[in-house]
This record gives structure tokens, sequence and C-alpha cells, in this order.
């Protein structure tokens, strides 16, 4: 535990590493948070959830802590806006560096005084450092955001964005699947979120799904067949948005001169035909299956799917540390897959006591299940079962397509 504690904490650092001091505060949009933000409040976490509750006479090391970094866990305190966490200048970046350098100590303190932890504790920390991880992502994919808003387009790292990682493209096959009744959901013990429980029965009437997400050429030809302009294509929802929005290509997309580019962690770059298409919502997601003639995998047909696969493919080590990979060779990773499926609760699932009853379970309304992960999730953090979701109409996620149909 005390090696899964350092090593996620140490990581998170390596992210910010090429971050300059001004880079730290900036929030573009409200669905994003300030890199000065996300490690105050992952730290925060660890603070209010473990040593308040198992270091005798510990108290807060930055005063109202639990108000400025806490999200949005309301039987705590009232949390600071969400917009506004871009004007918290005080603490410093260096100030909160040091806050992280503290709880470590206290954390790896208490991971150091015994052989065997505490079954709540075990868990409580556990559960901290898979909090942390999904920081992690949500830090690569706003610090992108926040630099894409900058018109000089600035790189958050040079590099990362190899286009010799899609020099191919596999043909579109489908894999069969007979359906049937299957387990859904897992029990396991060693680590899940409490949206992945309990394992249940679910029935699934035969279909297909794609072997590889559908790429930036594919969808180029959604576009170039005016799949923006087609009412036809879109749920009402997503008609509306797109009139509202003016959304004409996948976010990060612009036509420069008769050529689309792309805006990349590398900075702004034509896009590559090859890679799979990434940062649309749900909205163009289910209107490309439709000008297809297929449609989205339910979340459960994408579980059944994905059981027997090994969990390889783009991850954020990738990304960190230029790692190559095997495009197109797995359904997990390089890009979150959007599902039809809304996200509710699992028949007979409980909600855990106290605060962290508000983890996932209040925002389960609205909201759609995304699969598999992407290039900005941590390779250890992914699993068949784990469960993403998000509003709609949200694109600044590593979000994609894969199709399936049915089978009659």
């Amino acid at each position: 535990m005390l090696d899964k504690y350092q090593y996620t904490r140490n990581l998170t650092l390596q992210i910010v590493e090429p971050l300059e001091t001004e880079d730290f505060g900036v929030q573009a949009m409200i669905d994003v948070s300030p890199p000065k933000w996300h490690l105050a409040h992952t730290t925060w976490f660890f603070e209010d959830f473990i040593l308040m509750d198992y270091k005798p006479g510990y108290y807060y090391y930055l005063e109202d802590a639990r108000k400025l970094f806490n999200s949005y866990y309301e039987t705590l305190n009232k949390p600071f806006p969400r917009s506004k966490r871009g004007i918290i200048s005080r603490p410093t970046i260096k100030e909160v560096l040091e806050y992280r350098s503290v709880v470590d100590e206290e954390i790896m303190g208490l991971l150091s005084q015994s052989d065997e932890l505490d079954e709540k504790l075990y868990s409580l920390i556990l559960l901290g450092i898979h909090h942390e991880k999904q920081h992690q992502e949500l830090l690569i994919t706003d610090l992108k955001y926040n630099f894409s808003i900058n018109p000089l387009k600035p790189a958050y790292k040079e590099g990362i964005d190899n286009p010799s990682d899609y020099t191919s493209v596999i043909p579109l096959k489908w894999d069969y699947f007979e359906g049937g009744a299957t387990t859904i959901g897992t029990n396991n013990q060693d680590f899940c979120f409490d949206n992945e429980q309990p394992a249940h029965k679910h029935y699934l009437y035969p279909f297909s799904i794609a072997n590889r997400p559908v790429t930036n050429g594919e969808y180029l030809e959604f576009i170039e067949d005016n799949g923006y302009e087609t009412a036809v294509n879109w749920l009402s929802d997503g008609w509306e948005t797109v009139a509202k929005q003016k959304w004409k290509a996948p976010l990060y997309w612009e036509y420069i001169d008769g050529t689309w580019f792309q805006f990349t962690l590398s900075g702004l770059k034509p896009i590559e035909k090859k890679q799979p298409v990434t940062h649309i919502s749900f909205y163009e997601a289910d209107a490309y299956a439709r000008w297809t003639g297929t449609r989205l995998p339910t979340e459960q047909e994408w579980e059944l799917a994905s059981r027997n696969a090994p969990v390889e493919g783009k991850f954020l080590e990738n990304l960190l540390f230029n790692e190559s990979y095997e495009s197109d060779k797995t359904i997990f990773g390089t890009v979150w897959e959007w599902t039809s499926s809304p996200y509710t609760p699992y028949p007979q699932s409980a909600r855990p006591e106290g605060a962290l009853g508000e983890y996932n379970a209040k925002f389960m309304s609205n909201q759609m299940v995304l699969r598999g992960g992407s290039c900005a999730t941590p390779r250890n953090h992914i699993r068949a079962t784990y469960r993403n979701f998000f509003h709609p109409d949200k694109r600044w996620q590593f979000s994609g397509i894969r199709l399936a149909k049915e089978e009659r």
C-alpha cells in the first residue's frame, strides 16, 4: 500500500512538472479546475477522510481547507463555488506543494506503523489513491482545454501525439455475441467503486460490436455529408445543442485554409485520419451511429465484449513517458467510448454511509455512461466493470465512438 501511495502521488507531480507558475491558476470554463486546485483537493481528501479520524490531535494544515478544496461534499461543509476555483490565488502553488508534502509524511507514517492496517483505514487509503488517479486524468483534460483557449495554442508537452502511432487502421469488423443472461458488475473485494456493485444478472439480445473505434477519417465523411446540418441524424436535445453551440466538428478541430487541424497536447496539428476520433459529445456519437445505420452499444454489451480482453492500449503512462503501444488492438485505452446507457444505480445497490455516499450516487441523473478508459487514464485504474459518466453535451474528455448493431 505504501508503494501504491507513493507511486500515485509522485505521478501527479510528474503530470504538472512541465507547467509554469502562471499555468497553475487557470480555469477556462466551469467544467475544468485549475491544476493548483487538483493538487490541493486530492491532498485534502486524504487529510479530511483519513488524518482527521486516524491521527490523534491532527488539524488541517491549511486554514479553511475543507471550504476551499471540498469539491461537492455538502454533508461536510458548503463547498467553494466550482465556477470560481480559478480566483483562489492564495494559498500559492508553493504553499499547496508544501501542503502535499506534509500530508504525505503523515499518511506514510500511518502506513508504516503496522504490517496490517485496520480494514476501514485500508479501504479509505485505497479509495484515496484511486480518487487521485481520477484527478490525474482530469489534470490532463483540463490542462488541454485551458491551453486551447490561449490564442498562442501553447503545447503542454512536445511529442505526445506521435503520428507514427497511427500508421495503419485495421479493417472494421464485427464481433458477434449471442447474448442471453449474463453477469454485469462486480463484487470485487480488492477495489472497485460503489457504482460498479453489486454483480447482477442482465439479459442481452444477440448483438455485434465493432472491433475498433471510429477514426477521424471516418468521422470526417460524416462532416462532409452535412451530418451536422441534417436534423434526422440527431436526438432532439442534440439538435438543439448543435444549433445553440454552433457545432460543426469535434471540439479542438479548426478548418484553416482548406485543411482540418486539431489542437493537441503538443499544440495545433493537422488531423491524423487514422487516429480514433475524440472529444465528441454523446449527441455527436449517437448522430454518427445513426448516420451509419448502426447504434451505440449499451454499457452491458460493452462490458460483455471486453470481459476477456487484456487491459492494454494507450494510457496516461504512454503520454507522460512516450511509451509505445499497439493501436487498434484493444478495447481499452485511447478514447472513452460512449454507450447508449443512462447512468443509473444497479439493482440492489447500496449507497455508502456518510459523506462518501456522495461520491457517485448523487450524480445518477441526466448523465450517460462511458466505458474503456482513454489515453489520459492511468493504466492500473481501468477495468471491464469501470463506469465513467458525463452529461451528454460534454466534449472536453477524451471521448469517442465504438459502434454496435442488432443481430436478429
